[in-house]
Protein backbone atom coordinates (compact mmCIF):
# COMPACT_ATOMS: atom_id res chain seq x y z
CA UNK A 1 0.00 0.00 0.00
CA UNK A 2 0.99 3.23 -0.61
CA UNK A 3 2.12 5.60 2.60
CA UNK A 4 0.79 8.60 1.38
CA UNK A 5 -2.06 7.18 1.78
CA UNK A 6 -2.51 6.87 5.43
CA UNK A 7 -1.28 8.68 8.32
CA UNK A 8 1.13 8.70 10.67
CA UNK A 9 -0.96 7.71 13.36
CA UNK A 10 -1.81 4.39 11.27
CA UNK A 11 1.49 3.17 10.62
CA UNK A 12 3.31 3.24 13.59
CA UNK A 13 4.70 -0.71 13.07
CA UNK A 14 4.85 -0.21 9.38
CA UNK A 15 7.86 2.06 9.49
CA UNK A 16 9.52 1.78 12.85
CA UNK A 17 11.58 4.46 11.66
CA UNK A 18 9.20 7.23 12.04
CA UNK A 19 8.65 6.04 16.00
CA UNK A 20 12.32 7.50 16.70
CA UNK A 21 11.59 10.42 15.28
CA UNK A 22 8.40 11.14 17.24
CA UNK A 23 8.35 14.52 19.71
CA UNK A 24 8.39 12.02 23.03
CA UNK A 25 11.50 10.32 22.61
CA UNK A 26 15.16 11.58 22.45
CA UNK A 27 17.00 9.93 19.69
CA UNK A 28 19.81 7.50 20.21
CA UNK A 29 21.83 9.40 17.91
CA UNK A 30 21.49 12.89 20.06
CA UNK A 31 22.35 11.17 23.09
CA UNK A 32 25.40 9.83 21.55
CA UNK A 33 26.12 13.20 20.26
CA UNK A 34 25.58 15.07 23.94
CA UNK A 35 27.57 12.06 25.19
CA UNK A 36 30.65 13.04 22.44
CA UNK A 37 30.33 16.81 23.58
CA UNK A 38 30.59 16.10 27.45
CA UNK A 39 33.25 13.62 26.58
CA UNK A 40 35.20 15.90 24.60
CA UNK A 41 34.71 19.36 26.06
CA UNK A 42 33.14 20.70 22.80
CA UNK A 43 31.67 24.25 23.51
CA UNK A 44 33.71 24.66 26.39
CA UNK A 45 36.74 26.94 27.29
CA UNK A 46 40.08 25.89 26.43
CA UNK A 47 40.47 27.22 30.03
CA UNK A 48 38.14 24.67 31.16
CA UNK A 49 38.81 21.84 29.89
CA UNK A 50 39.74 18.66 32.29
CA UNK A 51 42.09 16.48 32.31
CA UNK A 52 39.89 13.70 30.74
CA UNK A 53 38.61 16.11 27.67
CA UNK A 54 42.01 16.78 26.90
CA UNK A 55 43.74 13.21 27.07
CA UNK A 56 40.58 11.59 24.66
CA UNK A 57 41.18 14.40 22.43
CA UNK A 58 44.51 13.53 22.98
CA UNK A 59 44.03 9.97 22.07
CA UNK A 60 41.71 10.84 18.81
CA UNK A 61 43.76 13.34 17.70
CA UNK A 62 46.65 10.66 17.82
CA UNK A 63 44.35 8.48 16.04
CA UNK A 64 43.56 10.54 13.06
CA UNK A 65 47.20 11.79 12.62
CA UNK A 66 48.33 7.87 12.48
CA UNK A 67 45.43 7.22 10.01
CA UNK A 68 46.57 10.76 7.85
CA UNK A 69 50.46 10.00 7.84
CA UNK A 70 49.21 6.17 6.86
CA UNK A 71 46.91 8.23 3.56
CA UNK A 72 50.10 10.25 3.47
CA UNK A 73 53.76 8.39 2.63
CA UNK A 74 56.14 6.94 4.19
CA UNK A 75 58.27 9.57 2.52
CA UNK A 76 57.07 12.18 4.25
CA UNK A 77 58.02 11.00 7.75
CA UNK A 78 61.82 11.02 6.72
CA UNK A 79 61.59 14.80 5.86
CA UNK A 80 63.93 14.06 2.81
CA UNK A 81 63.27 18.32 1.66
CA UNK A 82 61.92 21.21 2.98
CA UNK A 83 58.86 20.05 1.67
CA UNK A 84 58.55 16.98 3.36
CA UNK A 85 59.60 18.88 6.62
CA UNK A 86 56.38 21.66 6.62
CA UNK A 87 54.10 19.15 5.88
CA UNK A 88 54.97 17.90 9.58
CA UNK A 89 55.67 21.14 11.29
CA UNK A 90 52.63 22.69 9.91
CA UNK A 91 49.93 19.25 10.76
CA UNK A 92 51.57 19.19 14.42
CA UNK A 93 50.93 22.67 14.61
CA UNK A 94 47.02 22.41 13.53
CA UNK A 95 46.49 19.10 15.41
CA UNK A 96 47.93 20.63 18.43
CA UNK A 97 44.97 23.15 18.44
CA UNK A 98 42.79 20.52 18.64
CA UNK A 99 43.73 18.78 21.44
CA UNK A 100 44.77 22.26 23.63
CA UNK A 101 41.06 23.34 22.48
CA UNK A 102 42.34 26.46 20.90
CA UNK A 103 40.30 25.60 17.91
CA UNK A 104 36.95 23.84 16.81
CA UNK A 105 37.63 20.17 17.19
CA UNK A 106 35.84 18.51 14.53
CA UNK A 107 37.73 21.51 11.86
CA UNK A 108 40.65 20.97 12.93
CA UNK A 109 41.24 17.28 12.45
CA UNK A 110 39.35 18.10 8.96
CA UNK A 111 42.25 20.53 8.28
CA UNK A 112 44.99 18.49 8.98
CA UNK A 113 43.66 15.69 6.90
CA UNK A 114 43.32 18.46 4.07
CA UNK A 115 46.90 19.30 4.25
CA UNK A 116 47.90 15.43 4.43
CA UNK A 117 46.00 16.01 1.03
CA UNK A 118 47.74 18.78 -0.09
CA UNK A 119 50.69 17.34 0.18
CA UNK A 120 49.89 13.81 -1.38
CA UNK A 121 48.96 16.15 -4.55
CA UNK A 122 51.81 18.23 -4.92
CA UNK A 123 53.93 14.85 -4.33
CA UNK A 124 52.25 13.75 -7.28
CA UNK A 125 52.50 16.87 -9.22
CA UNK A 126 56.57 16.76 -9.06
CA UNK A 127 56.53 13.11 -10.18
CA UNK A 128 55.12 14.00 -13.55
CA UNK A 129 56.62 17.68 -13.61
CA UNK A 130 60.18 18.08 -13.30
CA UNK A 131 60.04 21.86 -13.26
CA UNK A 132 57.11 21.68 -10.61
CA UNK A 133 59.61 19.75 -8.43
CA UNK A 134 62.07 21.96 -9.13
CA UNK A 135 59.55 25.22 -8.10
CA UNK A 136 57.97 23.38 -5.01
CA UNK A 137 61.47 20.75 -3.58
CA UNK A 138 64.70 23.06 -5.35
CA UNK A 139 67.12 21.74 -6.93
CA UNK A 140 70.35 20.25 -5.75
CA UNK A 141 73.58 22.55 -6.27
CA UNK A 142 77.36 21.71 -7.16
CA UNK A 143 79.87 23.10 -4.74
CA UNK A 144 82.87 20.77 -6.01
CA UNK A 145 83.87 19.99 -8.86
CA UNK A 146 86.80 17.80 -9.78
CA UNK A 147 88.75 18.61 -5.89
CA UNK A 148 87.50 22.62 -6.70
CA UNK A 149 85.49 24.44 -4.20
CA UNK A 150 82.95 26.43 -5.77
CA UNK A 151 83.09 28.94 -3.25
CA UNK A 152 80.69 31.14 -4.19
CA UNK A 153 77.72 28.20 -4.73
CA UNK A 154 79.33 27.31 -0.93
CA UNK A 155 78.15 30.92 0.38
CA UNK A 156 74.66 30.80 -1.43
CA UNK A 157 74.05 27.65 0.45
CA UNK A 158 75.72 28.95 3.79
CA UNK A 159 78.49 25.83 3.75
CA UNK A 160 81.89 26.92 5.26
CA UNK A 161 84.74 24.87 4.42
CA UNK A 162 84.47 23.42 7.93
CA UNK A 163 80.93 21.92 7.23
CA UNK A 164 82.19 20.76 3.67
CA UNK A 165 85.41 19.15 5.54
CA UNK A 166 83.16 17.42 8.27
CA UNK A 167 80.79 16.23 6.05
CA UNK A 168 82.93 14.72 3.44
CA UNK A 169 84.99 12.84 6.78
CA UNK A 170 81.71 11.58 7.60
CA UNK A 171 80.53 10.58 4.07
CA UNK A 172 82.65 10.41 2.13
CA UNK A 173 85.62 9.02 4.78
CA UNK A 174 88.10 11.01 3.57
CA UNK A 175 89.68 14.00 4.05
CA UNK A 176 91.57 15.21 1.12
CA UNK A 177 89.39 17.24 -1.77
CA UNK A 178 91.37 16.07 -4.50
CA UNK A 179 89.85 12.31 -4.11
CA UNK A 180 86.41 14.10 -4.69
CA UNK A 181 85.06 14.58 -8.47
CA UNK A 182 81.15 16.05 -7.25
CA UNK A 183 80.37 17.54 -4.64
CA UNK A 184 76.36 18.54 -4.54
CA UNK A 185 74.31 20.11 -1.82
CA UNK A 186 71.09 18.31 -2.59
CA UNK A 187 67.46 19.56 -2.04
CA UNK A 188 67.13 17.31 1.27
CA UNK A 189 69.84 19.82 2.30
CA UNK A 190 72.50 17.15 2.64
CA UNK A 191 75.83 16.95 1.27
CA UNK A 192 76.43 13.82 -1.03
CA UNK A 193 80.20 13.05 -2.61
CA UNK A 194 81.36 11.63 -6.19
CA UNK A 195 84.87 10.10 -5.57
CA UNK A 196 87.15 10.09 -8.40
Amino acid sequence: MPREGFSRKLLPMLYPRDNAFSDDKILPMNAFWNCCETLLGLGVDPKNLTFVQISVRGIIVFLVALATVRIGHKRSLTRKTPFDALLLVIVAAVLSRAINGSAAFFATLGGGVVLVLLHRLFAFLTFYSHRFGILVKGKPDVIVRNGECDVAMMWRNHISTHDLDEDMRLSAHTDDLSNIRVARIERSGDISFIKK
